[in-house]
């Protein structure tokens, strides 16, 4: 019989060794799985103890499925009565691909509508859902036309063992734990009297995987030790209690033989109370030492071999420090330099910059990510920087001299105007979407910092042509700027309906301080898809500061203040800077801290600023409008530019002094001032064009801006 077993991308052939080890007849690797014939009992087996299987999927009916009228009568004549009862609570789970269907939640719900109205049909009850955690879970997979729907026998992912009690926020699942065990000749190095290491050991996820490992425990054991995996009525009950049997007498051998070779070590206590606590759950707590330490203090356990297994944090913009892999590699290589390494690296570049020379290098995915999979045997010395510079492609020596050619343009212009910080680089070839932006620094070693946002690719490019473009683009700015990969910030920036996705990215906390028109200020590349500072608003806060001397400032919606701060250096009399968010107003008492200003002219509002400018009774003198595309926060009301701004604008020219101004910016790209209910109250004038600096000239539409007087 035929069968497919899933697994992550990138693990199908260990999968299929595996497989074949436990006895199947035949397994051959494909995307994300293996397909493999067998009898039922070597499927129930890969259930209990393949530590690498996503699912275990038994096929029941196929059929051609050109439509979702043909799915359901598919799995309509199915016999369901032999295959579930209707007292059994069920799920399930659809993969899509192709014209036919192209919604998997729809799919699944056609499913489970023609199972449920077959058996009623029957005469028997309607059976219950259940998502979490059904008596029987059945699988549809939908290609090229043809649907074939399986049992899961496995219940749902089998990469949850049943031990996780408690995890940090980017847990590594277990059976990618497995494979970087696996590739790192781990439980052979236990045999053969070696331990293992894990020194950023996060929430314990390798080193429990490990101990099990070593111990002989079935990895679906402690999961389904008690309870049958699938209550489908095909399953082989009594082969299931033999397999179980047969696994606690192996387990119970390896874990009163098991030793303390396990060494787990972490910068942060929470996770080595959680690493603790897991381990616990799965009783080899008293197997594996952890303690709190930072990889810089790394010392070595007292065995002469072993392996060292890590995955050093990265995210799914693979934002990482380099430096602290370089840290990494340097631990290793004074603590360990005989052993043997497998470490799970965010990408190429981070593996790299461990400065370990790999004997074996894999790609494997970590959900969506792909990362590389390092194996250093032994971890020895690091690799010899080249004094001579890397050569560049094809495609990042084109980058390199559109790069120069920018600086060559605006160089004059930069060093006229005294800008440090400014835009050198925006898609200006289409293979290569991204802004690069230049951060000099105003103090210390004044090193030059590069921003980079990656703009989302159309979905026809395939990936690998995503990520060739990516490093290219990365070598070519740091080559034309001399800059090592950690003073390189680089993200993803999504463009998106109403705007752009903002969100927490690093834990790096490096601040760094720039000047602009003479203001300090304070900016931060690498925690933040925005950095603290737009450049593109540059010649309006200039404008702006210098119209602002001796008068009343306002800022509505201050971001981090920088206009506030400019006006104030400039000589404003005082300035008041309305924010929602109070982590913006912190930002913007430290960037008027740096320049010397604080009291009561220098105000700051936390507050809607939409509802306190309609409650405010004072005037000012000059008032800056730049508020978001929208805003859903629960301390304020619904936001949306678009549909707010003409009650906005008059509130805001309300509170204008007779010679007062309003300069209002926005970026959204498909805004449509309402010029005849402005025109009721205010006089206006679109002053775009005089705002967006040399360096923003390729893309005039990074903003728009308007200039209103009291009628």
């Amino acid at each position: 019989m035929k069968f497919f077993v899933s697994c992550g991308k990138g693990l199908e052939y260990l999968l299929v060794d595996e497989l074949l080890s436990l006895g199947v007849g035949k397994a051959t690797a494909t995307v994300s799985g293996a397909n493999t014939e067998g009898e039922l009992m070597d499927a129930q087996r890969a259930v209990l103890w393949s530590r690498l299987a996503s699912r275990v999927l038994w096929p029941i009916a196929e059929f051609e499925c050109l439509n979702e009228l043909a799915l359901y009568d598919g799995v309509a004549a199915i016999p369901w009565q032999e295959h579930l009862r209707s007292d059994h609570t069920l799920s399930v789970d659809a993969h899509v691909s192709g014209d036919a269907i192209t919604h998997a939640r729809y799919a699944a719900q056609r499913v489970k509508d023609a199972v449920v109205d077959t058996l009623r049909a029957q005469g028997q009850e309607r059976p219950s859902v259940d998502v979490d955690n059904p008596d029987v879970r059945i699988n549809l997979s939908l290609r090229k036309g043809r649907a074939t729907i399986s049992i899961d026998l496995g219940g749902g992912p089998m990469h949850r063992r049943g031990w996780r009690n408690v995890q940090n926020d980017a847990p590594l699942k277990e059976n990618l734990a497995a494979a970087v065990l696996m590739r790192g000749g781990w439980p052979k190095t236990y045999h053969e009297g070696g331990a293992l290491l894990d020194p950023m050991c996060g929430s314990g996820t390798l080193l429990i995987e490990g101990a099990l490992m070593a111990a002989d425990v079935a990895p679906g054991l402690q999961r389904h030790g008690r309870n049958l995996p699938s209550r489908w009525l095909g399953f082989d009950t009594e082969g299931w209690k033999r397999l179980v049997e047969e696994a606690k007498q192996r387990e119970e051998k390896g874990r009163s033989s098991l030793k303390q070779a396990m060494f787990g070590s972490d910068i942060d206590p929470h996770a080595i109370r959680a690493a603790r606590e897991n381990a616990e759950v799965a009783g080899v707590a008293d197997d594996i030492w952890f303690g709190t330490r930072e990889v810089g203090d790394l010392q070595a356990p007292p065995f002469e071999r072993g392996t060292v297994v890590c995955n050093p944090p990265y995210d799914e913009r693979l934002a990482a420090d380099s430096a602290l892999y370089r840290k990494l590699g340097d631990a290793l290589r004074r603590t360990v330099p005989q052993w043997r390494a497998s470490l799970l690296c965010g990408n190429a570049e981070l593996a790299y910059a461990t400065g370990l020379r790999a004997s074996k290098k894999y790609q494997i995915f970590n959900g969506a990510i792909e990362c590389a999979l390092i194996v250093c045997d032994p971890v020895g010395p690091p690799k010899q920087e080249s004094s001579a510079p890397r050569e560049l492609s094809e495609g990042a020596l084109m980058v390199a001299n559109r790069l120069r050619k920018n600086l060559r343009k605006l160089k004059s212009w930069a060093s006229r105007e005294e800008v440090s910080c400014f835009r050198v680089y925006d898609a200006d070839l289409p293979e290569y979407a991204a802004a690069i932006d230049v951060y000099r620094e105003a103090q210390g070693d004044m090193r030059t910092f590069l921003h980079v946002q990656e703009y989302a690719a159309p979905e026809e490019i395939p990936e690998a042509d995503v990520r060739r473009r990516r490093n290219e683009l990365l070598a070519a700015a740091r080559e034309v700027f001399a800059v090592p990969a950690e003073q390189v910030a680089m993200k993803s920036r999504e463009r998106g309906k109403g705007g752009s996705k903002y969100g927490r990215l690093e834990q790096r906390g490096e601040l760094l301080q720039v000047r602009e028109s003479g203001a300090l200020l304070q900016v931060n590349l690498f925690d933040y898809l925005d950095t603290g500072l737009f450049l593109d608003h540059r010649p309006l806060r200039r404008h702006m500061a210098a119209e602002a001397r001796g008068k009343r400032f306002l800022n509505l919606f201050c971001y981090t203040g920088v206009a506030s701060v400019q006006a104030a250096v400039a000589g404003a009399d005082s300035t008041t800077s309305v924010d929602l968010s109070g982590t913006y107003l912190e930002w913007c008492a430290t960037n008027l801290s740096l320049n010397g200003f604080a009291g009561a002219q220098h105000r700051l509002v936390q507050a809607d600023a939409l509802r306190w400018l309609e409650a405010e009774k004072n005037r000012y003198d000059v008032i800056f409008c730049d508020p978001p595309t929208f805003s859903n926060s629960a301390r304020a009301d619904d936001f949306d530019i678009q549909r707010e701004h003409v009650r906005l604008l008059r509130a805001c020219v309300d509170r204008l002094t007779t010679e007062g101004v309003l300069y209002f910016s926005n970026n959204f790209r498909r805004f449509k001032l309402d010029a005849e209910a402005v025109a009721e109250f205010a006089q206006c004038e679109d002053i775009t064009a005089q705002t967006i600096p040399p360096d923003f000239e390729r893309n005039a539409r990074i903003h728009r801006c308007w200039r209103l007087m009291r009628l």
